[in-house]
């Protein structure tokens, strides 16, 4: 008997870990994912993630499907922020007289952005796209993680740093071509120690920790427990190698988010802190403000340079949009300089908040924190009754949005784009089970 409970249990974990026929769209996204170092090689990334999404958007288009199955609001949001920057970019194309290039890249932008992202939260609702399928595909792709880590460390420490390539294929893509390079790891200081850092699939470290610490709780969710633990190693390791500093702090506020779902203790333990801060501040004289400063500085001295370029950019792009409030200048046409003219970067480049004032105003501002806010909350009810996959949803957006001040969401979207299906097939899952508790409510009655 006990015999056949060990099999009984050794037959369950199996059948749970494998995954069952694929639909045409899971077969789609699941290759797309694992095969992320082959698109990476071939200077593809950039294009073959939003064609992929806007085909399956397209291929599940209905009108019968629109109109009974209605989209959540969120996806919507994310739709009228599409509308909002295309009605910007055209009025800032205009008065540059739709220059070709200009027109060409503002465009793609827009699609491998704003429109991308939409697609890839509407598309779940349209084909048969299972959460487990997406997890998997992650999962599997953390091993390609550990092997390229491992190559590229390999060569770093045997061979020294390797200048990039750029892929034959990325030359027919429109738009700039730094985001496409073929990078290598390099050693840059940390706290004045020499660090090895590394881009992996992505165009700057930073994308990567953000990169990684979405994969990280995606995978917590992996049935398979060797596969979770290799997954959750292989983005661990990436997250600390990219040395991204907002989202070293961002992996135990996603835990603590988290805790506070599942645990009373948790919500309490937060307003402990929040007064043992306070009895401090009242003891030693402290301003609040000065005990926020002080780790701010530590924080910033990691790579001083590197701070201080990123709050010139900022405070340059602000200053811009001053001049053009209401709806901004549509395009990306200016640049922040300093050093003598030694260093120039668009405006815009850093924080997803002040490019999208400067890009499209007060007016596209409102659009995008309107779909931001509104994604949030369509996992905060089903989170709050103990969902525990969109408490896990829930924490990683907000960890995103706090990642998004420090670097562009339409310029980093790219490499996350199952990060947005995911979350659009756990609202899937989340209505279903609504229905089936409706369905057998109205049974019992």
């Amino acid at each position: 008997m006990l015999e056949f409970s060990r099999t009984s249990k050794i037959t369950s974990k199996q059948s749970e870990s494998k995954l069952q026929a694929l639909s045409f769209a899971e077969r789609i996204i699941y290759w797309t994912i694992v095969l992320t170092p082959l698109w990476w090689l071939l200077g593809v990334q950039t294009i073959v993630y939003p064609v992929v999404s806007a085909f399956l958007l397209v291929a599940g288009f209905k009108l019968d499907k629109l109109i009974k199955n209605s989209l959540p609001i969120c996806n919507w949001a994310w739709l009228a922020m599409i509308l909002a920057a295309l009605w910007t970019n055209i009025l800032g194309l205009e008065q540059i007289g739709f220059d070709p290039l200009k027109t060409a890249a503002t465009f793609f932008t827009l699609f491998k952005g704003y429109l991308m992202i939409f697609a890839c939260m509407t598309v779940p609702f349209w084909h048969r796209i299972r959460v487990k399928v997406i997890v998997r595909a992650v999962s599997w792709m953390a091993i390609s993680y550990l092997a390229l880590l491992a190559i590229q460390m390999v060569i770093l420490f045997a061979l020294g740093s390797q200048e990039p390539f750029l892929p034959p294929l990325a030359r027919i893509i429109p738009g700039e071509k730094a985001s496409l390079m073929v990078k290598f790891a390099v050693i840059q200081p940390f706290f004045g120690i020499p660090l090895p850092r590394t881009d992996l699939y992505t165009a700057d470290p930073p994308i990567l920790g953000v990169c990684a610490l979405l994969c990280f709780f995606i995978c917590l969710s992996e049935s398979s427990d060797r596969l979770r633990k290799f997954a959750l190693a292989g983005y661990l390791i990436a997250l600390i190698i990219s040395q991204s500093r907002l989202a070293w702090i961002c992996f135990p506020l996603v835990f603590i988010i988290i805790g506070c779902f599942r645990s009373g203790l948790a919500r309490q333990g937060s307003l402990w802190v929040a007064s043992f801060t306070s009895l401090l501040c009242a003891i030693f004289g402290l301003a609040l403000q000065d005990v926020i400063n002080t780790p701010l500085k530590t924080f910033n001295s990691a790579r001083a340079d590197s701070s201080k370029d990123r709050e010139y950019v900022v405070n340059a792009t602000i200053d811009a949009w001053k001049e053009s409030p209401w709806v901004g200048w549509g395009i990306v046409d200016k640049t922040a300089s300093w050093g003598n003219g030694a260093f120039e970067l668009p405006l815009g480049t850093f924080s997803s908040y002040a490019q999208v004032l400067y890009v499209h105003g007060v007016f596209g501002f409102v659009f995008f924190i309107t779909a931001i806010i509104s994604t949030a909350c369509a996992f905060w009810e089903p989170a709050m009754r103990g969902n525990r996959i969109c408490q896990q949803a829930f924490a990683s957006l907000i960890a995103l949005y706090i990642l998004c001040q420090a670097t562009t969401l339409t310029w980093m979207a790219i490499y996350f784009w199952f990060f947005f299906v995911w979350l659009g097939a756990i609202l899937v899952e989340v209505r279903q089970q609504k229905l089936n508790i409706t369905s057998w409510e109205q049974l019992s009655v």
